[in-house]
């Protein structure tokens, strides 16, 4: 700021906690959350109190013996979106786009009470159980496969993963409202999977409780599903569409055990481990590590983390490593060997085939096909893009002569 005196600064409604020696300040509906040390807070509740820029400097040198730069302070919450205006100049940050806006916290207060939790648990231990003691009550892989047209197992396998897609996602989004954070529902991609996730950043200003029951909200209710499952065919009800719906939860249940990509148990482990920024610092680690290796030398970026964070994530950056080359060595086999099999088959008898059964079989098999890799392509492209672009200007910048 060129003129500090006089100069004062309005926030927006901020949320602050304390987290290891620091606080964590944000704002419900804006993505960035920040971590201010003492002096940082002191100077905020200085400024919110109605104190000028030029006072709250004067009044920290006086009261702490150091000279914060409160003008750039300022300017730094203000890019975080925490500042409504600073003097005359009003600072433009619209707020986050919110999934289903209407639903208020009120609404959905239940889905914080213990009693529902102990219910939505107890499902999954009753038919742990009754696995131990039938096994038969499990379904297998080979009944996803129950009906004669495979366009028709696609379809329906489809219909229930979206659906069971879209019950998890509103368990992240209801109890995170429950819990007075706004968020929403957006389709992206981790590494080879396309995947449904909801946003709700603001989490990070509740209490441990709220953090670990919205993160795991879905994880419940997915458990919960799988249970009544096998408890109703124990129970007699032999229906194909039960066996679907349960192994396809398997399948996503151990997706999410995936934690070197951003899954549900990825921010249980950060939270737990106190980790700020898991991912992240993981991959400015691992960037480190590279330039090493190629004989390039750059400032650790770890070395201004608590020694037991900077442990877990040099731990954490080998198993990453290790399953994100494991995960995309997989995905790449099932590209060649599954996927790219099938669309050529199906194009080519729906080119060449005489069956009009078959035509239409390979007809849906390549749509579906098409459409699921498209998506993927079009929201890799969107999130990646600018740092792409980036990447090959600074590329191209090297390469010129000087």
């Amino acid at each position: 700021m060129a003129n500090d005196h006089g100069i004062r600064v309005v926030f927006h409604e901020l949320d602050v906690r304390p987290d290891r020696g620091e606080w964590i300040v944000g704002r419900q509906g804006q993505d960035q959350i920040v971590a201010l040390p003492e002096i940082g807070l002191t100077a905020l509740r200085l400024l919110t109190a109605g104190s000028t820029v030029e006072e709250a400097r004067t009044s920290l040198r006086a009261n702490t013996g150091r000279d914060l730069d409160v003008g750039a302070f300022v300017e730094r919450l203000a890019g975080a979106g925490l500042v409504a205006s600073i003097g005359d100049r009003l600072i433009d940050s619209e707020p986050s786009p919110v999934s289903f806006p209407r639903l208020r916290s009120n609404h959905v207060r239940w889905a914080m009470s213990p009693v529902l939790h102990g219910f939505v648990l107890v499902v999954p231990v009753i038919a742990l159980l009754i696995a131990l003691w039938e096994p038969r009550a499990l379904p297998s892989w080979g009944d996803l496969l129950w009906a004669e047209y495979g366009t028709f197992n696609l379809l329906v396998q489809g219909a229930v993963a979206s659906c069971l897609i879209a019950l998890h996602e509103i368990a992240h989004l209801v109890t995170a409202r429950a819990a007075g954070v706004p968020g929403r529902i957006a389709l992206g991609t981790r590494l080879q999977f396309l995947v449904a996730q909801t946003e709700v950043s603001g989490i990070w200003l509740k209490g441990r409780r709220e953090r670990l029951t919205v993160y795991l909200s879905g994880l419940a209710l997915d458990g919960a599903i799988w249970g009544g499952c096998v408890v109703a065919r124990f129970l007699g009800w032999d229906s194909p569409l039960l066996s679907v719906i349960a192994m396809t939860l398997l399948a996503a249940l151990a997706n999410q055990c995936l934690v070197f990509m951003r899954t549900d148990l990825y921010f249980v482990v950060q939270d737990l481990t106190g980790c700020r920024n898991l991912y992240a610092d993981t991959g400015r680690y691992v960037r480190y590590l590279a330039a090493r290796m190629c004989g390039r030398r750059r400032q650790n970026p770890l070395r201004s983390l608590r020694a037991a964070e900077q442990r877990f994530l040099k731990a954490y950056a080998l198993g990453a490593v290790a399953g994100t080359v494991a995960c995309v060595f997989v995905g790449l086999q099932l590209l060649t060997d599954v996927t790219l099999p099938l669309f050529t088959r199906s194009l080519t008898e729906l080119v060449h085939g005489v069956d009009p059964w078959g035509r239409l079989d390979a007809f849906v098999t390549v749509l579906v096909l098409a459409g699921l890799q498209g998506t993927w392509v079009r929201l890799w492209w969107r999130r990646h893009a600018g740092r792409l672009r980036g990447a090959w200007h600074a590329g191209r910048r090297r390469l010129q002569p000087d």
